[in-house]
């Protein structure tokens, strides 16, 4: 049983109201992990040697001002004040925006390529996302453990053996969920930007000049001089803005108006202050820029910083990891994906699930990036690929929903879309820079999924398509049983299909082997609609066909889990039918595409679509079926 994407009018789905301000604190913690942690790492890889850049007052200045307007370019232009407002139903994130943008060029006259294109930018930027899942906790925790070399430098050695402990503690506890961890983490994160504000603040006022940095003519000039070395250079200053994309990704969690708050009034000031912080100490004493970080502090406080900077990462590397949840949630009920064991790990948020088998993957992937690169300055060169070819896929997506969507100006947009499209497609250029260092890894795990994501909606396509061919029609079928009624057996029998107009093929089976028909037969399409929820009123729609077969179509959006039993108690109530949950069967139809059904498709990719479907997730778990009133068939077509 397959579920299908139905488009929604947008006026129809569920409400969902935010708070504003009350959730800025809560934003900090989740939001803020992966920008907030890069003060560790930044400055540092920008001042490397190797980029070939002399060390200089005027080279301090321009790379710090090159950062800053970054910053406010990137970040707070195009992610606060532009692309939060392309929220779906409160939700954000590439696949919200494509559904959104989708949804913006539907219509009879539009191209068919133009609905591809945006569903391949959709995909493409899902893909870069797990790429950077994988970088983003190994280069964030590695870089605050570093801090110990700091104080102790004979403690080098122990680096990877702590990082590799957070990291193996930190995947073994998301089973546990992070309800009760999540308490905790605003206020941690809260505790962050203030002290790396104030330490930033302390060095600015010994050094003011370091504040001739926010002229943009530093940056500038600094690019005109270093021209040779600008995009090496490029590619260190892109890493202050990695995370930005979690601004929107994480929207539909506290809403757009706390991201802006925290952003404008905490973040932001406590990163600015912090990375001209590091200048200003570096101007003063070069031989700082071996870790600008960390030196920032007095001896006595590297320790506790160091632990809070564990804390900080740990949360950072958290968010990515529950983002690569929820991504591989939408994938599944979008199609993308096959059926993957999930489990909720909170009755009260349902944003709040674990991945087994995600989880596992990229346990092992960062830990190998770890014991392949062993130190944050090395992964740094595999760190921004991902990111700056998925903030790519953002302007497109959000140029496209600002022009056909929101009706704004066609000149205002185009011009808008191309100045964050060119700065997006330089930072891509200046990132591949280092693909033979590193960057491959990201591109080839997105290229992966990529070709699973692609594989696997082929072949569910072609797959109903054959079904297609041997699809019969519902309502005659249920005409003719009048004619040779089977035996009736007591309670209901609840029938998934993915077509409300064709039999069941576990019908047709239940009929032939067991020649039985119960008293109550429901026929059940679950659709997966386009927006993130549905309002309550329009989940259940169902029409008798009489003989007691019900055919009933039930909706849910892509941020909502398809539990089934609960639809059919919804339907129950609705229609007044007596649904009494010991006496109800579910019967699916486990259905499996033989070779022969996927032309078109090479001899690797049809071995790849056969695997998954060999280990997909059982119907049971993904639809929310009790196990001992489950009855499931095999079909193949």
């Amino acid at each position: 049983m397959n579920t299908t994407t139905q488009k929604l009018n947008p006026a129809d789905a569920a409400p969902r109201a935010h708070a504003g301000p009350a959730l800025m604190i809560a934003a900090l913690g989740v939001v803020f992990g992966d920008i907030g942690t890069s003060p560790l790492y930044a400055f540092k890889e920008t001042m490397n040697p190797a980029h070939g850049v002399p060390f200089t007052p005027q080279a301090v200045l321009g790379l710090l001002s090159l950062i800053f307007w970054g910053l406010m370019f990137v970040v707070t232009l195009k992610y606060v004040v532009f692309v939060l407002r392309a929220d779906h139903d409160g939700e954000g994130g590439i696949l919200a925006l494509q559904a959104l943008a989708r949804n913006a060029v539907s219509g009879p006259t539009t191209r068919p390529w133009v609905w591809h294109a945006i569903g391949l930018l959709g995909l493409v930027g899902a893909a870069m996302f797990y790429g950077d899942s994988l970088i983003t906790p190994a280069i964030s925790v590695l870089s605050a453990v570093e801090g110990l070399e700091v104080e102790a430098p004979g403690l080098q050695h122990f680096v990877i053996p702590i990082t590799m402990l957070i990291l193996i503690g930190l995947f073994a506890v998301q089973r546990k969920g992070t309800g009760v961890v999540g308490k905790v983490f605003g206020p941690v994160m809260l505790l962050w930007f203030l002290v790396i504000a104030l330490a930033g603040l302390w060095q600015v006022l010994r050094q003011p000049q370091v504040l001739a940095a926010l002229d943009p003519r530093y940056a500038i000039g600094f690019l005109v001089v270093h021209h040779a070395q600008s995009l090496a250079v490029l590619g260190a200053v892109f890493l202050a803005f990695t995370g930005g994309e979690a601004l929107y990704a994480d929207m539909g969690h506290f809403g757009a108006k706390p991201i802006r708050l925290a952003w404008l009034f905490i973040a932001l000031p406590g990163l600015v202050l912090n990375y001209f912080g590091q200048g200003a100490l570096v101007l003063a004493n070069p031989a700082a820029i071996d870790n600008p970080f960390f030196r920032l502090f007095p001896s006595w406080a590297v320790l506790p910083m160091v632990v809070l900077a564990a804390m900080a990462t740990v949360i950072a590397s958290q968010a990515v990891i529950s983002g690569a949840f929820s991504l591989t949630a939408q994938a599944m009920r979008m199609a993308y994906l096959p059926r993957m064991r999930v489990v909720q790990t909170s009755g009260d948020a349902i944003g709040q699930i674990y991945v087994p088998g995600i989880n596992w993957l990229l346990m092992v992937g960062v830990l190998l990036l770890v014991l392949g690169f062993r130190s944050s300055s090395a992964l740094s060169a595999a760190y921004g690929i991902a990111v700056s070819i998925t903030m790519v896929t953002t302007t497109l997506l959000a140029g496209v929903v600002a022009f056909r969507l929101w009706r704004w100006n066609r000149v205002a947009v185009v011009i808008g879309v191309l100045l964050f499209a060119v700065v997006d497609v330089t930072f891509v250029i200046a990132n591949s820079l280092k693909i033979a260092e590193g960057g491959w890894i990201t591109l080839a795990v997105a290229v992966l999924v990529m070709i699973v994501f692609t594989t696997w909606a082929k072949g569910r396509r072609l797959g109903l398509e054959a079904a297609e061919a041997e699809r019969l029609p519902l309502v005659p079928f249920v005409a003719s049983l009048a004619a040779h009624m089977p035996h009736r057996v007591r309670g209901t029998a609840v029938f998934l299909n993915a077509d409300a107009d064709s039999v069941p093929h576990a019908l047709l089976h239940n009929l032939k082997h067991n020649q039985v028909l119960h008293e109550q037969v429901i026929v059940l399409r679950v659709l997966t609609c386009d927006t993130p929820r549905v309002d309550a009123r329009l989940r259940i729609e169902a029409e008798p066909l009489g003989h007691g077969v019900w055919v009933v179509t039930a909706r849910h959006g892509y941020m909502e889990r398809p539990d089934v039993p609960e639809f059919i108690r919804i339907l129950a109530y609705q229609k007044g039918l007596a649904c009494d949950s010991m006496t109800t069967s579910y019967f699916v139809s486990r259905a499996s595409v033989g070779d022969e059904q996927l032309p078109g498709m090479n001899p690797v990719r049809r071995a790849l679509f056969g695997w998954m479907q060999r280990n997909a997730g059982r119907a049971s778990d993904y639809f929310e079926l009790p196990g001992n009133r489950l009855v499931e068939m095999g079909q193949r077509t």
